[in-house]
Order: C-alpha cells, then structure tokens, then sequence
C-alpha cells in the first residue's frame, strides 16, 4: 500500500487553502515520509484538472422498486421522520478497513452502497414524506482532500457527484456533512436505525426511544418478507453463479486434496468476486469430520479422498441478494454405500420439506416434514432403541443429530427478515414471493459414542433456495444437482 502524508503537511495544504477549509485539518498516519506541503505545490494542485462531471445518467434497474418501498414506509409512519443510515467503516487494523458492505435497511431503500450516507424520510405538510439521501460529495480540490485524505479521491477513488447520485438513484441528494446539525434541530417524532452509525444517533439521542427505533427495524425486516420481482430475479442470479462455483471447486478437488480446505474456499470466492460483490456469508468447506460443525469456517482442514466434502456457499450480487446452497460431495466421487444411505436419507428429507413449501402453508410444515423424515430413519437404523417416530418427535430426542432448524428466510441478508415478529415469521404462512431455504442434515460426531463407529465423522446438508410461487415452489438453485447418483454423474462429467 502506498504510503500518505503526514499530519504536518496535511495542516500545511489545509492553511494554504485558505481560514474557512482549515477549520477540521485533514487528519493523515504518523511516519508519513514528506515532512510537509509547500504553498506552491498545495496552490499547483488545485488547478488543472479536467472537468469529469457525468450527465444524463440513467436510473439504477431497482429505482422504481426502491422508491416503491419508501412509499411504504412512508405510509406506515405518517409524520414522523425516518432516519436509515449506511453505516461508516469498520477499522481492520491500525489505519486499513474491512471491506464496506451498507446497512441491509439503507440499500434496500435507496439501492445506493456508499459508506457514511443517510437516508431522511421528512414529513411533508402536504402529507407523505420527502426522502433525501445525505452523502459525502466528491472530495474537495480546494483544500487538498482529495489528494490528502486517506478517503480523498486519488486514495480510494472517484465519488459520484451529488447531482449524479439524484440521477443515479432517483432521490435528492445533500451534502451529509450537513446532517448531524440539522437533525440535532428537528422537532417532531423521529425514529431511526440503529447500530450503523453512531454520530447520527449522537445527534438524535434525545429525539428517539428504543422501543420507536426497534419498531422500524422491525417493520423493514417484515416488508422484505414478499419479494418484489427484481428481487427474485437477483436471487436467481444469485443461485446461477453459486452452482458455477460449485462447478469450479469440483474441478479443482485434486488440488484440493494436495492443499487444504481454504482451496475451495478461495476457489469458490474467485467465482463470488467476478461475478458478484462478495460471497454472501463465510464460506463454510467442511471435508471430513468437520462436516460435522454446522458453521465450520477456519477451512483449514485435510481434504482426503474416501470422505465427504460438505460446501456450504452463495455469491452475493452487485445488489447485495445473496445465494445459499450447500451440497455433500464424495471427495472422490463415488459415495460408500454408509454415505450414500446417509445422504438419500438427508435426500429424501429435503425432498419432503420442498413439498410442503406452497402458498398458505405454515411456515413450519416444511421443517416438521423434513424432521419427520429423519427421525423415520434414525429409528429404522437402530439408533434411538425401541421408542417410535412420535414419541421421538415429542421429545426432540432426533436433535442430537439433526441439530438445528430446517431452513430460514433468504434475500439481502442470508438469514433475512431475522427483525420480523415471531408471528409473521416462523409462526406465519407462506406467501407467493417469499424465499426461503431448505436444508436438512445429519450429523454424527466424531466422537459419539451412541452411534456404531463408522457413523462418526459423518456430517450431510443439503440446501436449496426455494421461491414460493402462486400454485406452489421454484427450485432457484436446481441447476445444482441433489440426488446421489445424479451428483456422481455430474462430478464425473466434471472432471471429464
């Protein structure tokens, strides 16, 4: 990384600038290498640049949608002004950053990604509200900054302009440096976002309560509940490039093998950079036992021919909708008959749960369809005694190796809507445009001692990303193979 300027030159260029930038001096590292700023290179600057305004840009694809969804809001809390900030960057180490991801509640509003911007829904006397995005301008010629500042434009790159940014996103645009005053003056109900940005709630801290903030949370987790249709096409997008990446790691598994788990991991990120933003969560590459660890993400494990490898990932978009899919391969491509009674086992589990994904169902028939199905398996194994389906099921005796939830709801967040109330969630009914994922597993540890031996070790998931439709679901991760000689046939294929 290059190396920037030091406090003493920062200070030189700001006085330079003139009494009225100088005010906040532009704060640089210590042990920057120039000791200052000369008059003539702050003044040389300043000046001969070209002018790189953009104009006639077009809306971003999801404007419309966005906008559809402050009216919303708009009508649910009717004057009373919204505050929905990004949120600012998080410190890595020392004077580096951890890559920016906006706050879900901010870019499912504006569509916008930038750090440090705000949203302001203002009630309107007319009724209704005037939305107004606060960013940060483009860096400052004058004073330096963009030259100076470790965020200035020749350090991080070019900001979108205020009067691009209303272009672009279809929202009026302010300067957000400007904010923090004027919300310290507002008057009337507020509610605001928490958790994102701490100046913004400094300025607001005797404007809101907890219990009026934590409703707005609530309320956009709920509205994304329904997706509208740019929102499904995303997540199909988000589906397609995850099964590319399984497609990647499966040709690479040799390499694998000669490595670690964290080639898959890296394989499979390459596929989420060039084709989205990110992954949409920590890859989870479990081979081995430590397929047996439901979030296992060190991914710095053996990857052993003969075992199992549980990959457990989705791409993220440029729009920030993410992917979640997990699929248990056979390192070497070829089951044992134990791996593949475990798997068909977990195979016909999930198959049960997407059956009762359908418009008007319970949210929780597909986990208790999927539950029933294991629990059916463990007691025809042997593994529970004597005692029947039911009694097992009434107990909860089948979590030891089931372990956790058969699904959750999927869309910007990879457990999105987790604000909703309970009643609208887990205990709600499916509608046509909720998402959500399927995915049963079986896991037996490695060391479990109620187990026969050669269970152990043994983890199984299987994860798809089902839509609810109007008459019932759409698979939007089927180009992925699931049944257990259909995934030998596409690995072999594969690996050519």
């Amino acid at each position: 990384m290059a190396e920037e300027l030091t406090p003493a030159a920062i200070d030189s260029a700001a006085a330079a600038a003139g009494p009225e930038e100088s005010e906040e001096p532009i704060k640089q590292r210590k042990n920057g290498l120039y000791p200052g700023v000369s008059d003539e290179l702050a003044e040389n600057m300043k000046s001969g640049w070209a002018d790189t305004e953009l104009h006639g840009l077009e809306p971003i694809p999801q404007a419309a949608h966005t906008a559809a969804r402050r009216a919303a809001l708009s009508a649910r809390f009717p004057g009373e002004r919204l505050v929905i900030p990004s949120g600012n960057l998080r410190t890595r180490s020392n004077d580096t950053e951890y890559a920016f991801r906006p706050s879900t509640e901010y870019a499912y509003l504006t569509g916008d990604h930038t750090h440090d911007s705000v949203l302001v829904l203002e009630p309107a006397k007319a009724g209704g509200h005037r939305a107004t995005v606060y960013l940060l301008p483009r860096s400052d010629r004058e004073n330096g900054e963009f030259w100076l500042d470790g965020q200035g434009e020749l350090w991080v790159g070019r900001r979108h302009s205020l009067a691009e940014a209303e272009q672009l996103l279809g929202i009026p645009a302010k300067d957000v440096r400007e904010l923090p005053a004027a919300l310290a003056e507002a008057t009337g109900p507020v509610r605001n976002v928490r958790g994102h940005d701490a100046g913004i709630e400094a300025a607001l801290t005797d404007k809101v309560t907890a219990e009026r903030d934590e409703e707005l949370r609530v309320y956009l987790s709920e509205a994304r509940l329904v997706k509208d249709d740019f929102e499904i096409g995303e997540l199909q997008r988000a589906c397609d490039s995850t099964a590319r990446g399984f497609e990647d790691v499966v040709r690479v598994l040799d390499k694998a093998e000669a490595t670690s788990e964290r080639y898959i991991e890296g394989t499979f990120f390459l596929r989420a950079r060039v084709e989205g933003n990110d992954i949409g969560y920590g890859s989870i590459c479990a081979a081995g036992p430590h397929a047996t660890t439901l979030h296992w993400v060190r991914n710095d494990g053996a990857v052993r021919s003969g075992e199992l490898l549980l990959l457990d990932a989705g791409v993220e978009t440029t729009t920030l909708y993410t992917a979640d899919v997990t699929r248990t391969l056979p390192i070497n491509g070829r089951y044992t008959d134990l791996q593949r009674k475990i798997y068909d086992a977990v195979y016909d589990a999930q198959e049960a749960g997407i059956a009762a994904v359908r418009p008007g169902a319970r949210y929780r028939d597909f986990h208790d369809a999927a539950q029933r199905v294991l629990t059916e398996r463990l007691v025809s194994w042997g593994l529970l005694g004597d005692m029947d389906v039911e009694k097992v099921l009434e107990l909860g005796l089948q979590r030891r190796w089931t372990l956790h939830g058969t699904g959750h709801m999927l869309g910007m967040d990879v457990h999105d809507c987790a604000a909703a109330r309970t009643e609208t969630y887990v205990d709600g009914v499916l509608e046509p445009g909720m998402c959500l994922t399927v995915e049963p597993g079986l896991y037996f540890q490695a060391d479990d001692l109620t187990v026969p031996e050669e269970y152990r070790g043994i983890g199984v998931r299987i994860e798809d990303d089902i839509l609810v439709t109007e008459d019932g679901n759409r698979n939007l991760s089927a180009a992925l193979p699931r049944r257990s000689d259909e995934v030998e046939a596409w690995m072999a294929g594969l690996k050519g």
